[in-house]
């Protein structure tokens, strides 16, 4: 009987041919508009009026299925800081847009890989938080928001070694047990009565595990009735934003007590009387919050480790029992949200082995872009590798 725990999963690339210039920290380059041009120059799949951009992963999760959209605004803010890392600061249209684009390519993803005992079918987003410092360690190497398409083949995961419990990817800096340790009943209880959810259905956490890697642990989560179909249902992707807005509500109002003893409530909740009422009246948040002030007063390693600002993980997968779950989390360290399944990539260069798998991962990546522009959502990127159309 296979032994129940995460997985570290090693995924060969193709070394990428780009020179950092001299006194510049990888990080810092990899913000910048001249790297966005050689990612669309070089990766680029394809690109829409609303500066959309899909693209193969150079430095991919998996050589199997693996894509992100990037909403690319390196133009039109040069600022890095100043980009947007979050859907909610998305301008409607571009949402909208974004939301087709999503539907089709995990449409996709589930018709070839229809079998959950087969593989491992997820896809979602990581906030890159605008407050870290640039030169921060396992801040994201691209300042802007895109998500992530990913499929592993289970026979690979199966077959992988066990991952050390204690990586740092599979971790939050320790916030999320504090609010899984102290906050568990009013964090549900804030989610429960914010959101007035019709399409989405919370789920047990015993529902929502993969089985192989026992995650994700213990994190809210929602079962999408009626599976890819739904997707199609403008009214689904409402809700996966309204998941993302009580989120942020919780996450806001708590590092603003964790900052200032008392504060008033923010004047920009999405939720107010349930933040008024639920959280601001809770002695075990309120509680909580001072245990966190009190030892970043004492302790300036974690201060300075504290995602002040809302830093999340937002997926949706496969379980085991082949329905699509949705699910939410603080951001770890490692910034990829394969772990919030228990999956950490290790990536190595190998341009052998991975020229062994390019052909096939090219062909099913260029038949997505054939099917976004069928539906007006973009025109193709051509690049070394493929043509345009």
């Amino acid at each position: 009987m296979l032994q129940t725990g995460p997985r570290e999963i090693v995924t060969p690339f193709r070394p990428i041919p780009l020179d950092v210039p001299e006194g510049m920290k990888p990080n810092e380059f990899f913000n910048s508009t001249e790297n966005l041009n050689d990612l669309a120059h070089n990766n680029g799949l394809l690109l829409n009026p609303e500066n959309l951009l899909l693209y193969r992963k150079a430095l991919g999760h998996s050589t199997e299925f693996d894509t992100s959209i990037i909403y690319n605004t390196s133009k039109a803010i040069l600022n890095p800081l100043g980009r947007p890392v979050r859907r909610t600061q998305v301008p409607e249209n571009v949402r909208h847009v974004w939301n087709r684009m999503n539907q089709i390519i995990i449409d996709y993803m589930l018709e070839q890989y229809p079998d959950p005992a087969q593989h491992l079918v997820l896809a979602g987003e990581a906030s890159l938080d605008a407050t870290w410092p640039l030169t921060s360690p396992g801040v994201p190497s691209i300042r802007m928001l895109h998500n992530h398409f990913i499929v592993f083949p289970m026979d690979e995961l199966r077959s992988a070694k066990l991952a050390d419990s204690k990586n740092p990817n599979l971790t939050d800096g320790g916030q999320h047990s504090l609010f899984e340790m102290y906050m568990h009943d009013v964090y549900r209880e804030f989610i429960c009565k914010a959101l007035h959810l019709e399409v989405l259905r919370p789920v047990s956490d015993d529902a929502a595990r993969f089985d192989l890697t026992g995650y994700p642990q213990g994190l809210p989560s929602w079962e999408i009735p009626g599976g890819a179909a739904t997707l199609e249902d403008v009214r689904f992707w409402h809700e996966y934003d309204l998941v993302l807005k009580g989120f942020i509500d919780f996450y806001r109002t708590f590092f603003s007590q964790v900052s200032t003893r008392n504060a008033p409530m923010l004047d920009d909740v999405y939720f107010p009387e349930q933040v008024e009422s639920v959280l601001l009246f809770n002695n075990d948040f309120l509680r909580t919050a001072k245990k966190v002030r009190d030892r970043c007063i004492t302790d300036a390693k974690y201060a300075n480790a504290i995602r002040w600002q809302p830093a999340f993980k937002q997926l949706i997968y496969r379980n085991d029992q082949g329905k699509l779950i949705v699910t939410i989390s603080q951001n770890s360290i490692g910034n990829a949200i394969t772990e919030l399944l228990g999956v950490v990539v290790s990536r190595v260069a190998d341009a052998e082995a991975y020229e062994k798998k390019e052909t096939k991962l090219i062909e099913r990546l260029l038949e997505v872009r054939r099917r976004l522009v069928e539906a007006d959502l973009g025109e193709g990127i051509a690049t070394d590798y493929w043509p345009k159309a």
